[in-house]
């Protein structure tokens, strides 16, 4: 073995041991063993000075009974006030849109249709092929649905007070059970609020980064055919999308060795609660059959919390391809 090959095993061992103390020492330092629960809103100093300034989450029992959406929002007030509306749903034969699938990183396909047949779905009276799921985040809520922005808010007014801005995207979700989000992380502050049904997160902290495999993926699109399966359809003017392709529900350890060293921590929100998923932290979700939900999206500061991120993302990338000055 070269003496250059020898100072690159070495190194990299050395790193790797550097990137799992980090880890560590985040979870033994400032990180919970669990997302905690409080029964009340805080103020908007305890909000910043207790959880976004330290980056960690939160689940808030009652931050939304006053919207009337917790008792409104049902198929027969939604066919009645949204019936005839033309919604943008998503689509795919397996649940899972935006995620790795064969090889590909697969978007679904985006069709318009009115609220009453996506509610004939949600309520299985009928049964078209694929899963479907309103998940378009263009802050769709404030676009698309206007009719019942009444019955919540537009913005969590302590919230807003503490990031000192609006929120830049406010989202309206609601689909089948099969539906799943893949992991990814966001450069958002989001609040997440489940109205009906339930969502259970797999959470991932900012530090377990040298954990979670990337991996570049030909972007694509499902496509329904006229026999009625999907096809993929590469998407030839777009880059190569960096994506994960880690499921951490069931781990491939044996193709993703890193990822048992991963610590995830599981959550479920149920209906009329609120998660603080901050900014930078790596999650999974699944859901209720029919679950509806609106999130809030903040914009991060980009300040020396995002600077060692970034730092963090850059030695990883160094690591995973190459070390002692070989680049990808």
């Amino acid at each position: 073995m070269s003496s250059e090959s020898i100072l690159s095993n070495s190194g990299r061992g050395g790193l790797d041991q550097c990137l799992q103390d980090v880890a560590e020492e985040a979870r033994d330092l400032y990180l919970d063993s669990h997302v905690p629960y409080v029964d009340f809103p805080p103020s908007p100093l305890d909000f910043y000075r207790t959880w976004v300034s330290p980056n960690k989450p939160i689940i808030i029992r009652t931050a939304i009974q006053h919207w009337d959406a917790l008792s409104k929002w049902n198929p027969q007030y939604f066919r009645q006030v949204l019936g005839k509306k033309e919604v943008t749903v998503a689509v795919t034969p397996n649940g899972y849109a935006d995620a790795v699938y064969k090889g590909k990183f697969v978007m679904p396909e985006e069709r318009t249709m009115e609220f009453s047949s996506f509610l004939d779905i949600m309520e299985r009276k009928t049964q078209p092929n694929g899963v479907f799921y309103i998940q378009k985040q263009n802050s769709n809520f404030t676009e698309e649905f206007q009719e019942i922005i009444v019955d919540a808010d537009d913005e969590i007014s302590w919230a807003t007070e503490a990031f000192g801005k609006l929120p830049d995207a406010v989202n309206f979700w609601m689909g089948e059970e099969a539906a799943v989000t893949s992991m990814h992380k966001d450069h958002y502050e989001n609040l997440y609020c489940v109205v009906s049904g339930q969502k259970t997160f797999t959470l991932l902290p900012p530090t377990d980064l040298p954990f979670i495999p990337y991996e570049l993926f030909q972007p694509a699109k499902y496509y329904e055919n006229t026999e009625g399966t999907f096809d993929i359809i590469d998407e030839k003017d777009m880059d190569l999308v960096p994506w994960i392709p880690v499921d951490p529900i069931q781990p491939d350890l044996d193709r993703y060795p890193e990822f048992g060293h991963a610590h995830p921590l599981t959550c479920t929100v149920k209906a009329g609660e609120m998660l603080y998923l901050p900014s930078l932290w790596f999650h999974h979700v699944q859901q209720s059959q029919g679950c509806i939900a609106v999130n809030f999206w903040y914009d991060m500061e980009y300040d020396i919390k995002y600077n060692y991120f970034k730092f963090m993302e850059a030695v990883v990338d160094r690591r995973n391809n190459g070390f002692c000055g070989k680049n990808k």
